[in-house]
């Protein structure tokens, strides 16, 4: 292979890389249409990031009319209070590697909770990662002007119960 092959081949393979945070997220009003659909093309979701971006936030998360988070862009969010994965309740798609994060995470006895979760009440009490199927868990540091908990230990975690979901060949 030629060095520009090569170096492109690099190239691409570090594009395709998950963020490894800590993430800060803006805070949006956004509620996505059928959000238990999965579907591509939101042209908002875009909008939304770009507007996140410019205000100085690597992602945007959303909350619905009632004031509740919900998800980010093109993330589940997850919060952690030291002995729960909290999911928060709102009207978001439940990912894949939520789901697998679930079901992997009660089989080590650590209970899910799925409440609702405001900006209001987020601070150092709480940790915060943000995930899909690219990677099953980015820290947070802040979401909106809020700092949240760095407990390196959560997203350890989520990494670890992913990787135990056993594979299926189809």
């Amino acid at each position: 292979m030629d060095r520009g092959r090569l170096h492109a081949g690099r190239r691409a393979a570090q594009l395709l890389s998950a963020p490894t945070g800590p993430l800060s997220l803006d805070v949006v009003e956004h509620e996505r249409h059928l959000p238990h659909v999965k579907h591509v093309g939101e042209v908002s979701k875009t909008v939304l990031l770009r507007r996140a971006n410019a205000r100085g936030f690597d992602e945007a998360a959303f909350t619905d009319r009632s004031g509740r988070l919900s998800e980010a862009t093109i993330w589940n969010l997850a919060f952690w209070d030291g002995t729960s994965v909290i999911w928060p309740r709102a009207d978001a798609l439940a990912g894949v590697t939520m789901q697998i994060l679930t079901r992997r995470l009660r089989t080590r006895g650590i209970p899910p909770q799925t409440r609702d979760v405001s900006p209001d009440e987020l601070g150092q009490h709480l940790s915060a990662v943000v995930m899909n199927s690219w990677t099953p868990g980015v820290p947070v540091a802040r979401i909106g002007d809020t700092p949240v908990g760095q407990d390196a230990e959560f997203a350890r975690l989520l990494h670890a119960a992913h990787a135990d979901e056993p594979l299926e060949s189809v």
